[in-house]
């Protein structure tokens, strides 16, 4: 049975006093034995953990405790080993670089669409107005090979920053359709989605939850290969285990 729960989870939330909250954050996963990463900014949380799963519960009521993180949410997954290797929590600027100051979450989302609801369209092939479906994939192009949804559109990006140019260059070939932006789970989407809105693409949306909460509600359906994750797991298939050693990309890069 496998005993090393995962979480991972982020929220978009104005925070200050940031190395005082570090510490405090610090404190209570070396308390609990808890391994990864924590990104704090002053425009939210991202987080991916992994350690036993009532100290990580634990956690993430502590976590919630504070007002500010109050409607944390978060996507649960399980492993034989413990993925990290470290306890780290890091101040950034952003919890995804983008460059775009106007596009603030906090002050309000892009329109989201369940997985479930997604799977009914991807069934379909339209929305519920006839709309045709296309699927947005806004992750690094080496995620990308690990897999992605069917037919999926995306731009052969090195890093996000160059997310709203490649997106931007396919507007006018896309007008009419309905879009649906994805990412592993759903962080960059967030931002993805408010800028497509912004330029003028209407009829957008943002999976609920990206890859990871779509494998937990619906599974691998409309999905081909598995979802890159950033830990020792290297990447989850459909059922959220993770992927076999010999279908591992890395060991392929490595053996040539």
């Amino acid at each position: 049975m496998k005993s090393i729960l995962n979480i991972a989870a982020y929220l978009f939330v104005s925070l200050d006093g940031l190395p005082e909250l570090r510490a405090k954050m610090l404190n209570e996963c070396n308390a609990r034995e808890l391994k990864g990463t924590i990104l704090l900014t002053g425009e939210g949380i991202n987080l991916f953990l992994a350690g036993k799963a009532e100290a990580l519960r634990g956690f993430v009521d502590w976590l919630r405790s504070d007002p500010r993180f109050s409607s944390l949410e978060t996507k649960e997954s399980w492993s034989e080993d413990q993925p990290f290797k470290k306890m780290l929590i890091k101040l950034k600027n952003e919890i995804i670089r983008m460059n775009h100051p106007t596009i603030q979450p906090e002050k309000g989302r892009a329109n989201f669409i369940s997985p479930k609801k997604l799977q009914e369209w991807l069934d379909r092939g339209t929305d519920d107005l006839g709309r045709p479906v296309v699927m947005v994939d806004t992750r690094n192009a080496f995620e990308v090979d690990y897999g992605t949804f069917e037919n999926a559109l995306h731009f052969n990006i090195d890093k996000f920053t160059e997310f709203p140019a490649a997106i931007s260059a396919h507007k006018e070939g896309l007008a009419g359709k309905t879009l649906v932006s994805f990412c592993t789970g759903g962080i960059r989407c967030e931002k993805s989605g408010l800028y497509m809105r912004e330029i003028g693409m209407e009829h957008s949306y943002q999976l609920e939850g990206g890859i990871l909460k779509y494998f937990e509600e619906v599974g691998s359906a409309h999905y081909q290969g598995s979802c890159f994750v950033f830990d020792e797991r290297e990447a989850l298939e459909p059922n959220l285990d993770s992927i076999p050693v010999e279908h591992s990309i890395r060991k392929k890069l490595k053996t040539g």
